[in-house]
């Protein structure tokens, strides 16, 4: 169990470091991805894709360096931004099925991560 707990840790960690890379690279491509189109400038699609691939670094750091305990409760906390993303793509009309297909889905695939590596 050990190693599934790290692993999906890591994949979960590294995926955010990807989508914020997306988001740096190819902001609007990104944007439509996440289930909100942008129109406008995209300094502010840049400002989540920097932050987004900082939380990934750091739980990397985390996991690494403080190990699971640690990490579980940083994948606890961040739950609350995939939960968040749901609410934001239903509040601005994107699709249900990114809504809950990605970002719920999302959020559940983090608690179970999270709940695996407290039982490390």
């Amino acid at each position: 169990m050990t190693v599934v707990a790290y692993a999906l840790a890591v994949v979960l960690n590294l995926f955010i470091v990807f989508i914020g890379a997306r988001f740096l690279l190819q902001p609007y491509v990104a944007a439509a991805g996440y289930g909100v189109p942008a129109t406008q400038d995209c300094a502010y699609l840049e400002i989540k894709g920097l932050r987004d691939a900082s939380l990934g670094v750091i739980g990397l750091a985390l996991l690494v360096f403080a190990g699971a305990q640690a990490e579980a409760w940083f994948m606890l906390a961040a739950t609350l931004i995939p939960l968040g993303d749901t609410l934001i793509v239903l509040r601005h009309g994107g699709a249900r099925a990114v809504a809950f297909g990605i970002h719920f889905a999302t959020a559940v695939v983090m608690l179970v991560s999270a709940g695996l590596l407290f039982a490390v």
